[in-house]
């Protein structure tokens, strides 16, 4: 299905049957390890080409490098065939010293003495017994160092049983100790946990620490000596033993090193980029606050805090700069102007960006909610409407923080100045920061997923795999939720399957000139949409009150003669109330089972399972059943906190060794991995009770735990 250009969102909702009803992160999975397997499928007819023109590939070889299932293996098999530089090994077989390496390696009992046979090989390269058999065990070196047995095994043992060391650099500069915590840092290869490797490799690459890998002289001798065995009663024995030693530590352990390091810092990556794409799935998937005229403020001190207000559709009605905060410190004339625009706009939602200021914006912002409601109170300004709309107003107004990543980002695109022509670069981000409560998923695909920023060193990692990876996160949630084919934005169309850039740019376009699209149908008009493209993007394109009621739903075109005969057996109309539509779908389900529905319709019991959820909840989105994000009109200090306190929290980024909760002071809490119950996977976005365990002021600090988790519960967890 891939190969006829079919894209995973599309497989995933309109292929259930053939996939065997696998969700998207499986099928995505089955798609990296294909990538995976015709990559290395590539590299085996590679080597395969190059050791047959070599004219060396036998057919016991042929059937290694069939056989081998892991690049390493391919690799190994290969080592003892590919192109080297001119070697110690080289110039030795050069001189023709080979014979007599081959001799170390046979062992014999019964030869003569290695100084008595390297006579016979004495020449101008080598101009004595000592530089002949150096030569000699040069060869021997190598081919113990090529040897896709030893090397196999040393990997192995190396990382079961190898260490992870790492030192401090001396004279190195670590201004903040960043990684104080790996000065003298030794851990097994097998124990070591993806954040410590990333972490290794930025101090290494910052030259504030030495980094390498401690393998034991057992393990490798073992390794060696496992294939080429020393005879005790072999005159060639010492000769032998010597070549293994320089073999190991001038050759093996340092290309070993690479091989595991490598290994780690890819599992490290992977590992990474999958905690970024859980993090921001959990950002996109965010319930939008539909109903709102918005206030957005993106915090500042020197340049100022920039204000937008935004309509209940996204549509920008003012804009405004304050300066609460040092060095200005105008903070009355801030409030004032706050004051003004939400009573003016009859604002009743507040959006705080959460970098720089935030938390003194957050602070003032709340002590306005809170002065402004006990000024009206105090008023005897009598009953009359206006007043009474004011205190109603004032009374529900409430704040939240968002995340702001990437609202700089935004402003200085090429899609802000589209939407934003006339405004000024430094409020465009004030407007994203308001509309991300609207609707944060439409929102958030204006910015390059990368730019988000809810990961861990996601900037050591490798950055394509990255991208693919976020780009499939973000394409996911735009199709699960799916999009208003008349209302959408160009950068909201381009995650549509089967749509891309160019093409949502042509949709929107002919929206434009044409005006809305009366049915799905009608986009096969825009020129460079096909048919392939038609039937990948269909069923996530909605048209809400059109023509054809099912263009509202998750319904596939393909599926609407299915879905008519469904409405038919149930006697319902699709236009019939959805309370109408309930009662009938249930009662025909109740009268016939599914898969007697599904013979009778020749539907697959998926497809047909589907559309009983559409016919009911056209167009259902997804993200209703995920808590509404913390409205709040008061703010906490960290003087607040007690031990023992239970507070509700957001959480806003999720590591390897925790969770960090935002729960409304102005320095995040770590809720840590140890401090979670068995089982328990949280994600950004996430409303949780955490219990406040330790507060540490100077340092800025606050550690949570979960509440009800008595110690001997998260005591033991590993």
């Amino acid at each position: 299905m891939l190969d006829a250009g079919n894209t995973l969102p599309f497989i995933a909702r309109y292929r259930k049957e053939a996939t065997g009803t696998l969700d998207e992160e499986e099928l995505r999975s089955i798609v990296t390890l294909l990538e995976s397997l015709r990559t290395l499928d590539d590299r085996r007819a590679t080597i395969l080409a190059a050791i047959d023109e070599q004219g060396k590939l036998t057919p016991e070889l042929r059937l290694q490098i069939e056989a081998a299932t892991a690049r390493t293996a391919l690799e190994d098999l290969y080592a003892p065939y590919k192109q080297k530089r001119r070697t110690r090994a080289t110039i030795a077989k050069e001189l023709g010293l080979q014979p007599l390496a081959e001799r170390i390696l046979a062992q014999d009992r019964h030869s003569e003495a290695p100084a008595a046979a390297a006579l016979a090989f004495v020449c101008e390269g080598a101009p004595d017994v000592e530089s002949v058999l150096a030569g000699a065990r040069d060869i021997v070196a190598e081919a113990i160092s090529d040897n896709a047995n030893v090397r196999a095994v040393l990997r192995d043992k190396a990382l079961r049983f190898g260490e992870v060391a790492a030192t401090k650099i001396d004279d190195a500069e670590d201004e903040r100790s960043v990684f104080q915590l790996y000065y003298a840092f030794k851990l097994r290869v097998d124990r070591i946990r993806p954040h410590q490797i990333l972490a290794l490799n930025r101090g290494e690459t910052l030259k504030v620490l030495r980094v390498h890998l401690d393998v034991q002289e057992r393990d490798w001798h073992g390794a060696i000596f496992g294939v080429y065995p020393i005879n005790p009663r072999s005159p060639w024995a010492d000769e032998l033993r010597s070549a293994a030693d320089d073999s190991g530590k001038r050759l093996l352990l340092p290309s070993i090193e690479r091989d595991v390091r490598n290994h780690l810092t890819e599992q490290a990556e992977q590992h990474a980029i999958q905690v970024f794409a859980a993090n921001l799935r959990g950002l996109l998937n965010q319930p939008p606050l539909a109903g709102h005229t918005v206030l957005g403020i993106d915090p500042g001190f020197r340049t100022g805090s920039k204000v937008a207000v935004v309509d209940p559709s996204g549509r920008l009605l003012a804009t405004a700069t304050i300066y609460p905060h040092p060095p200005q410190n105008q903070r009355r004339e801030a409030t004032t102007a706050l004051r003004k625009l939400i009573e003016q706009h009859r604002v009743t939602l507040i959006t705080i960006g959460n970098g720089t200021a935030s938390r003194e914006t957050e602070m003032l912002v709340a002590e306005m909610i809170r002065d402004w409601r006990s000024e009206i109170g105090d008023r005897r300004l009598g009953t009359g409407a206006a007043i009474s709309n004011l205190q109603s107003q004032v009374s529900n107004l409430q704040y939240l923080i968002v995340n702001e990543a990437g609202a700089s980002v935004y402003s200085a695109s090429t899609l802000a100045r589209a939407e934003l022509p006339d405004l000024d670069v430094s409020l465009r981000g004030a407007v994203s920061i308001a509309r991300r409560a609207q609707d944060p998923l439409a929102e958030l695909v204006k910015i390059d997923p990368k730019s988000i920023g809810v990961g861990l060193y996601q900037h050591d990692v490798d950055q394509k795999a990255l991208s693919r990876t976020l780009d499939g996160v973000v394409e996911s949630a735009v199709n699960q939720v799916g999009v208003d084919l008349n209302t959408a934005s160009p950068a909201l169309l381009t995650y549509v399957a089967g749509v891309g850039p160019k093409l949502a740019e042509k949709i929107v376009a002919y929206r434009d000139e044409q005006g809305p699209f009366p049915n799905r149908a009608a986009v096969k008009k825009v020129a460079g949409l096909g048919p392939k493209a038609f039937e990948q993007a269909a069923g996530f394109l909605r048209v809400r009150e059109g023509s054809e009621p099912l263009d509202a739903s998750a319904i596939h075109p393909e599926s609407y003669a299915t879905a008519r005969q469904v409405l038919k057996l149930a006697g319902v109309e699709m236009t019939a109330p959805a309370p109408v539509r309930l009662e009938s779908l249930t009662a025909l389900r109740t009268r016939v089972t599914l898969p007697q529905i599904a013979t009778q319709l020749g539907a697959g019991e998926p497809t047909l399972a589907d559309i009983f959820e559409q016919l009911v909840r056209p167009g259902r989105d997804p993200r209703e059943d995920v808590p509404a994000p913390i409205l709040r009109s008061e703010v906490l200090s960290m003087d607040d906190l007690k031990p023992g306190l239970r507070l509700m929290g957001t959480v806003r980024n999720v590591v390897d060794f925790g969770a960090f909760v935002d729960i409304g002071v102005k320095q995040d809490g770590l809720l840590h991995r140890s401090r979670l119950p068995d089982g328990a996977v949280l994600g950004v976005g996430d409303i949780i009770e955490v219990e406040v365990l330790s507060v540490e002021q100077g340092r800025g600090r606050i550690a949570l735990g979960w509440p009800d988790l008595r110690q001997a519960d998260w005591a033991v967890k590993p």
